[in-house]
């Protein structure tokens, strides 16, 4: 059976960036599983890579088909913002092994739907101030830059992703993002040995 790699981290921690370097590496043959959400467009973002970028209105039309598996809200200065999962024939865990970025309220509700066994977390860390540094650069480079819900951000992630949080989910394996090509390095041996089907249950 394949696994799901599910990349995870505060905001600004350099998930993206390794998420999309991770795909360079041809030979893992990865698939990815991209969420929806009903937030706006950022800036360098490509619908249907990052997430599916989708209306209110079609986010109810798949609640109705009964076809979400699991979905968060958050209440942001610009109204509510949707991010959940579809049942959309993304997934062949027969076939293939999977790249994806998530919270850990989504990690923890995936692992319900389709097993603790196949989900494989890769949880990166930042120091906040290097965090809070790296957000307010990107944020700069928006055609609107939207300060207040870079600051509403930063601190839910202190709530969401707190020691109890990832605990619970029994995250113990973190890989530190300090010096990108060495995290890099350690995330990609990590993974080779967990397609090779290695146990790493007590790391």
């Amino acid at each position: 059976m394949g696994k799901i790699f599910c990349i995870l981290g505060k905001s600004s921690s350099g998930k993206d960036t390794i998420f999309k370097r991770i795909l360079e590496y041809e030979e893992l043959r990865l698939k990815t599983l991209v969420l929806y959400t009903t937030r706006p467009l950022r800036l360098g973002e490509v619908n249907g890579r990052e997430y599916w970028f989708v209306t209110k209105e079609q986010m109810e039309e798949y609640q109705k088909e009964q076809r979400i598996i699991e979905m968060r809200e958050y209440h942001t200065i610009y109204g509510e913002w949707y991010y959940f999962t579809v049942k959309d024939d993304q997934i062949n865990l027969k076939e293939y092994n999977y790249l994806m970025h998530t919270t850990l309220e989504s990690y923890e509700n995936l692992m319900k739907y389709y097993g603790k066994e196949n989900l494989v977390p890769l949880y990166i860390e930042v120091e906040d101030g290097i965090r809070l540094e790296r957000a307010l650069k990107r944020e700069r480079k928006q055609d609107n830059p939207k300060y207040a819900e870079m600051c509403r951000r930063f601190l839910a992630d202190e709530r969401d992703f707190s020691e109890e949080n990832i605990k619970r989910c029994n995250i113990q394996k973190r890989f530190q993002n300090i010096n990108l090509e060495e995290c890099l390095e350690e995330i990609l041996s990590f993974m080779k040995e967990r397609i090779k089907g290695k146990d790493y249950s007590g790391i």
